[in-house]
């Protein structure tokens, strides 16, 4: 048997731990399969004496995590700090920088610096691995660039993010209020206590970014994602989208067009038909839509300490055995500057909740204003109306919900506008996009 793997791990949180005690617990099982003996040696973290459910007593500690990165005595760093500058970013250009190979669960650092990381891995010959910084333990990223390399893969998209997929399918079977199921999953540890970066969309963006450069062969590129969180979802839109055939759900979607790659995060309507719309609770599941597969669909859990340590340990398992994938599929150098598809000219169906003034000739106007702009309506629902005939409903709004089929973003927020203006609507209106399969 070949020399052991000296794995040094920065980060003793919940997935760090997990890592320890997942390689402890497999540890003759991957010996046999890597052909080598893998050894936790050191590891660094912010409290030394904190207890983690795992014995760190017989590893080196640092209580720099650079340093650990640089240290002769380990082969491998795995960082599982977390965040896209600082002591992670740090760390793992040090490591890199020392020939040795990385394996890391961070998103957000790669998200950010991934085309700077993948080239010194590059110039270095050695490993950047990072199956764990999306979807958790789905193997996402193996699936796009080794499973799938003999596809042309069209679209990518699925649920990202567990936090958003919990609030969202709680509201929906419980009739429970945005605030009441985020504060659940606040006291579920699902969320953070300031939950900006799940609701928000952000962490979805920043794993989209990851899987759009899988699948296209493309640079990392985040600031092309259009961003749109949760927040305004309501109990009513959930209703109608029931009522409707279809689940609202935040959505990453990557999507190659004549015009640029489309990236884009949102609440989305699907059809309850297709296999993401199954999906509930803090489960995860990304669609894959290609040329000779067709669709394939990954489910699993997104997040946690043991579905995490397992796509980690997956990496250390690769390396151990020499194998060294380019990072994102192809050499940097090859990695295309794809053109960007501003949102205004994304193209799809809608979702339109309207709160209109109840009196004569409204309804009428807005179906105008849209046919104006060459839209066309797939349905037009009426929530409710007076219950006779010349009577004023109770609050003078009658809520409305239009669903558009095939048109532009420019159009519906032109026309949109234009009905705002025109003084019909009591409210913002509501606008949800539309993934049909």
């Amino acid at each position: 048997m070949s020399q052991s793997l000296r794995v040094g791990i920065a980060g003793l949180g919940n997935v760090g731990a997990s890592v320890i005690r997942l390689l402890e617990r497999q540890s003759a099982a991957l010996a046999s399969r890597t052909g080598r003996s893998i050894k936790v040696t050191a590891v660094s973290a912010r409290e030394r004496n904190r207890e983690r459910g795992v014995d760190v007593s017989g590893f080196a500690w640092f209580d720099d995590p650079v340093a650990l990165a640089r240290s002769p005595d380990i082969d491998l760093f795995v960082e599982l700090m977390g965040g896209a500058e600082g002591a992670a970013r740090q760390a793992v250009e040090a490591a890199l920088a020392a020939g040795k190979s990385v394996v890391t669960a961070n998103k957000a650092l790669l998200a950010a610096h991934g085309m700077a990381l993948a080239r010194l891995a590059e110039d270095k010959h050695v490993a950047l691995a990072f199956e764990a910084s999306v979807a958790g333990g789905i193997p996402i990223v193996k699936t796009l660039r080794e499973g799938l390399a003999g596809n042309q893969i069209v679209r990518v998209y699925g649920i990202l993010n567990g936090t958003c997929n919990y609030i969202l399918s709680r509201m929906e079977l419980e009739g429970l209020s945005f605030e009441a199921c985020l504060k659940e999953a606040q006291r579920l540890g699902y969320a953070e206590a300031d939950p900006t970066f799940d609701i928000g969309g952000f962490d979805s963006a920043n794993k989209l970014a990851i899987l759009t450069a899988l699948a296209f062969g493309t640079a990392v590129d985040l600031e092309a994602i259009h961003v749109e969180g949760i927040q305004s979802i309501t109990l009513a839109d959930l209703k109608a989208a029931d009522e409707l055939g279809y689940r609202i759900k935040l959505l990453g979607v990557a999507q190659r067009t004549a015009g640029g790659i489309e990236q884009r995060v949102h609440p989305t309507m699907i059809p309850k038909s297709s296999s993401v719309a199954q999906v509930m609770g803090v489960t995860n599941a990304v669609t894959i839509d290609a040329d000779a597969v067709k669709e394939l669909t990954l489910v699993g859990p997104g997040a946690g300490g043991d579905a995490t340590a397992s796509a980690v340990v997956a990496d250390i398992a690769d390396i151990a055995k020499g194998i060294r994938s380019a990072p994102f599929g192809l050499p940097v150098a090859d990695l295309e500057v794809a053109s960007r598809l501003p949102m205004q000219r994304h193209e799809g169906g809608y979702y339109i909740r309207l709160s209109v003034h109840d009196r004569p000739g409204a309804a009428a106007a807005i179906a105008t204003r849209m046919a104006e702009r060459q839209i066309s309506l797939e349905s037009i629902v009426q929530r409710s109306r007076p219950a006779k005939p010349g009577e004023v409903s109770p609050n003078g709004v009658v809520p409305v919900i239009l669903m558009t089929y095939a048109t532009s973003e420019t159009t519906i927020r032109e026309v949109l506008e234009a009905v705002v203006k025109d003084g019909y609507i009591a409210e913002r209106p509501q606008v949800i996009r539309i993934e049909r399969e």
